[in-house]
């Protein structure tokens, strides 16, 4: 066994000990704090299942996460922590909705127009301080945090002052066109035909990343920039490319998400679904064909949790407490590092003394 597939098998291993410690976690939580914990876990465990309604959360919950997951995998491929994928959802949302309200299309071309405009104001988040990098060497992950505020100020200006309805009684726009809403794929679930934009958008991510040269030039910039750069590749058009792919794919999952779940753009905060993409591509290990995983896990507890708290004490905060244990311990390096080290030794060992015998 090569030294690659030993790596491979240990970062599935580490995951799957990551998320079993988690879960052991939290049912210690929830056995000191409930006083029916039995009742409460299985809840936790088997709510999601209970009814139609109750998957369709779980689908709804994953289908923005399929497009903020797939531009972090290309973001952090290169090596650049930008965080501006969260600010880049948002103002994604917000020019989408703009499109939504403003322009009257047939349901063919208003819907990708929206799209687009939503991934070209994602870009534009994360083209910040990948500007800044690349121009004056400013840490992204510093950066990219300042951008999400200003992609969120930005955002509610816009709203308040160009789109808004004063007679929604609350912070909110127009209602969308109904030209420019995805509709629903089964009735009473709350699942739109954003999720098979979100495959598309999964599967041509997965190619680009791992079957195309641009995708390779990612990820040798992002595994050893000086090698890259000494390779002839070109590091700073690969860096900024990447970025803006990313918050192209963010920005167009704030579209979807609004367009899909709500008559109107109502948000008054950053939503987090940035973040959701950042744990579940650390989860995926930046790699688009495990995402659909992570976010089917993501989006279970997080429904999971929700029934849970209706019908006990244990607050939905509860899976953001997992989530975090899991986070922390697959980008913990050291973990399991002395087990596989043996591995690859043992491995390295036998290889030489078949080639000895030869």
């Amino acid at each position: 066994m090569n030294t690659k597939n030993i790596e491979k098998q240990f970062q599935i291993l580490r995951t799957l000990l990551a998320i079993a410690i988690a879960t052991a976690v939290a049912f210690i939580i929830i056995y000191f704090i409930d006083d029916n914990p039995t009742a409460t876990i299985k809840e936790f465990v088997l709510g999601p299942l209970q009814s139609r309604r109750k998957i369709g959360n779980i689908i709804t919950n994953m289908t923005p996460m399929l497009f903020v997951g797939t531009g972090v995998c290309l973001i952090f491929s290169a090596n650049q922590t930008n965080m501006a994928v969260e600010g880049g959802f948002f103002v994604g949302a917000m020019l989408a909705s703009v499109a939504a309200t403003m322009i009257k299309l047939p349901t063919p071309l208003h819907i990708p127009l929206c799209l687009m405009a939503g991934g070209v104001a994602g870009a534009a988040a994360t083209a910040i301080p990948t500007f800044l990098f690349v121009k004056y060497n400013a840490k992204p992950v510093v950066s990219s945090i300042m951008v999400n505020n200003m992609c969120l100020y930005v955002g509610l200006f816009v709203i308040n002052h160009l789109i808004r309805d004063p007679g929604a009684g609350f912070l909110a726009s127009y209602k969308f066109a109904e030209t420019s809403r995805f509709p629903e794929m089964v009735k009473g679930t709350g699942v739109h035909y954003g999720i098979l934009v979100g495959i598309v958008v999964l599967i041509v991510g997965y190619l680009y990343l791992n079957k195309s040269k641009a995708g390779y030039e990612i990820r040798t910039v992002g595994r050893n920039v000086d090698f890259a750069r000494y390779s002839g590749i070109h590091v700073s058009r690969v860096i900024t490319k990447a970025q803006l792919l990313g918050g192209f794919l963010a920005g167009m999952g704030g579209a979807v998400e609004v367009l899909g779940m709500y008559k109107r753009f109502q948000y008054q905060a950053l939503t987090n679904h940035g973040f959701d993409g950042i744990m579940i591509g650390i989860m995926a290990s930046y790699n688009p064909k495990m995402l659909p995983l992570a976010a089917l896990f993501l989006a279970y507890i997080r429904v999971g949790a929700d029934c849970m708290q209706r019908n006990s004490n244990v607050p939905v905060e509860l899976a953001n407490i997992m989530i975090s244990v899991i986070v922390i311990m697959i980008v913990a390096e050291s973990f399991l590092y002395k087990m596989k080290h043996r591995r690859i030794v043992a491995a390295a060992g036998k290889e030489l003394a078949g080639k000895e015998a030869a």
